[in-house]
């Protein structure tokens, strides 16, 4: 079972990120409100535009940073949140050992070198559907968003590598049984950071739902 973020990231997020009122998430609310609805009816009050990767470069994203300054890093934060057993920790928070579960391979990962930290939806995409026009202190609350289990995930190097900047119109984890959660959690990444979808997008999102439980997501936005 994976494990809360340390609950330093809430504040943290809330003295990076500027309030805004540019996305189209549930109306009537603001950065720090939690949402609760059906995963269907959020991807619903999805705005759907029309993407754009002009100007994306990944240094726009700074990441990782150590940003309650206990010596251990975003990728760290994870590694330690999500372990299925615990890895030693040493100097400069370096860990050792430990075993990780790969969700979207189906896999067990004996210690850190074999994982990568993969951002749900993954900066590119993220570029595309708003952060663009996002202040650098938003990219980076963004690229090391702690606040919310489903930004930020462990998982094998290959799987990783293989999904890379595609949203679930080209991608989806190999394990099948793994697809209806990871598509949930892509909408309720989405809106709580008020990210929009194109329309070959909504339409993959539209039909792996379908065949998906509607389930609540909450969502606390971050902006």
């Amino acid at each position: 079972m994976r494990l809360a973020r340390t609950a330093a990231a809430a504040a943290v997020l809330a003295a990076l990120l500027i309030p805004t009122t540019a996305h189209a998430a549930p109306a009537a609310t603001a950065p720090g409100d939690a949402v609760t609805l059906p995963v269907r009816e959020a991807l619903a009050q999805l705005p759907v535009r029309t993407e754009d990767r002009t100007g994306y470069d990944r240094t726009a994203f700074k990441h990782w940073v150590d940003a309650d300054k206990d010596g251990c890093n975003t990728r760290a934060e994870v590694l330690k949140a999500e372990a299925i057993i615990a890895p030693d920790q040493g100097a400069r928070c370096r860990l050792t050992g430990g075993e990780w579960y790969s969700p979207y391979d189906d896999r067990y990962i004996q210690g850190p070198s074999g994982l990568d930290i993969d951002h749900l939806v993954p900066l590119a995409e993220a570029w595309d559907s708003g952060a663009s026009t996002w202040t650098a202190a938003e990219r980076e609350a963004y690229a090391n968003d702690l606040g919310d289990d489903r930004a930020l995930i462990a998982v094998s190097a290959a799987s990783n590598r293989s999904k890379a900047d595609q949203d679930p119109t080209t991608w989806l984890p190999p394990a099948p049984n793994y697809r209806c959660q990871y598509v949930t959690d892509w909408v309720a990444d989405k809106t709580r950071w008020g990210l929009s979808i194109d329309t070959n997008e909504h339409n993959a999102l539209t039909d792996i739902l379908s065949r998906c439980p509607n389930a609540p997501i909450t969502v606390t936005l971050a902006r």
